[in-house]
């Protein structure tokens, strides 16, 4: 039989957002950075209250459909209790449809926020489980959970009925690494921008980017010299950039000039991981053509705190 939540009970999320791939990861790296969204969730009679502010503020729905929502829906429910109402205020600072995981740190504020209504009966790997489940991969919402950089991957079973079941491994990344994020005006949809993706890719391409993905993990953890090699593509990046042309020519024109640049996600923004400083004229320039730029650092672990 499941508990209910008292009325009056709240909770605190700050959730960082993410960004996927990293180069050659594709739906495997990933990486929390710091920009954060933040939720209070409060237990009340009945009925559902939802308050939006700041990024996508105006544009999503505030009802049952909010996937704030419906993760804390799904959270609730497999932690075996209810809640007779709610009240959810989300506060959001992480950029939407740009490829810095806003989707995956509302999923994954949902199940946290239920997680610590409930007490704290899920571990990481439920949570994994639960947040990937709206993504459909789990690079992004892993790395809002566990913070700094993931290896993530999913298992989906040969019958055809059993849900896939996803996991995460965090990397530490090291700590000369800087993050830099050129952020474009406008919006990226991650089914469109997937659409233009080949089904089949040859078994040269293919071996490029195992080899390159494993060289990025190295690169994060323990080697940052190895920060351009790593963040080389061939399965994503090149058919992405006819419907993300102003995202491809940034990607290129730093990495000409030897920074490790690469789409962030499915875009439109474009991650710069690196140790030295960008040239303070090719950041004005993309500033002068309405691009945003963001400093970043690599962000921890999604924080619960309840009252």
């Amino acid at each position: 039989m499941s508990v209910e939540i008292p009325v009056g009970k709240k909770v605190h999320v700050k959730v960082p957002g993410s960004s996927a791939n990293l180069g050659p990861g594709f739906d495997t790296l990933g990486l929390a950075v710091s920009l954060y969204d933040h939720l209070d969730i409060e237990v009340i009679d009945s009925g559902l209250e939802v308050e939006v502010t700041g990024e996508g503020a105006g544009e999503v729905p505030l009802d049952e459909r909010h996937l704030v929502v419906r993760a804390l829906r799904e959270g609730l429910k497999a932690a075996d209790v209810t809640a007779r109402g709610l009240r959810v205020r989300c506060n959001n600072s992480i950029p939407q449809s740009r490829g810095l995981g806003s989707s995956a740190a509302a999923a994954v504020a949902g199940v946290a926020a239920a997680n610590g209504l409930a007490g704290f009966p899920l571990d990481n790997r439920k949570l994994i489980q639960l947040a990937s489940t709206f993504e459909g991969h789990p690079d992004n919402a892993a790395a809002s959970i566990l913070g700094d950089a993931v290896v993530s991957w999913t298992n989906i079973p040969v019958d055809g009925h059993t849900a896939p079941q996803y996991y995460a491994s965090r990397i530490e990344v090291h700590k000369d690494i800087k993050i830099t994020a050129l952020v474009p005006d406008f919006h990226a949809s991650t089914e469109a921008v997937r659409r233009v993706l080949p089904t089949d890719v040859s078994h040269i391409d293919a071996r490029f980017n195992v080899s390159r993905t494993a060289v990025m993990t190295v690169a994060l953890r323990d080697d940052p010299s190895l920060l351009w090699e790593g963040t080389r593509d061939r399965l994503h990046q090149t058919y992405r950039a006819e419907v993300l042309p102003v995202t491809a020519e940034w990607v290129n024109r730093l990495r000409n000039q030897g920074y490790p640049a690469f789409l962030s996600g499915a875009g439109p923004t474009v991650m710069v991981l690196h140790t030295d400083e960008i040239d303070k004229d090719l950041l004005a320039d993309a500033s002068k053509r309405g691009i945003r730029i963001l400093e970043l650092d690599v962000a921890g672990p999604v924080e619960v705190s309840v009252d």
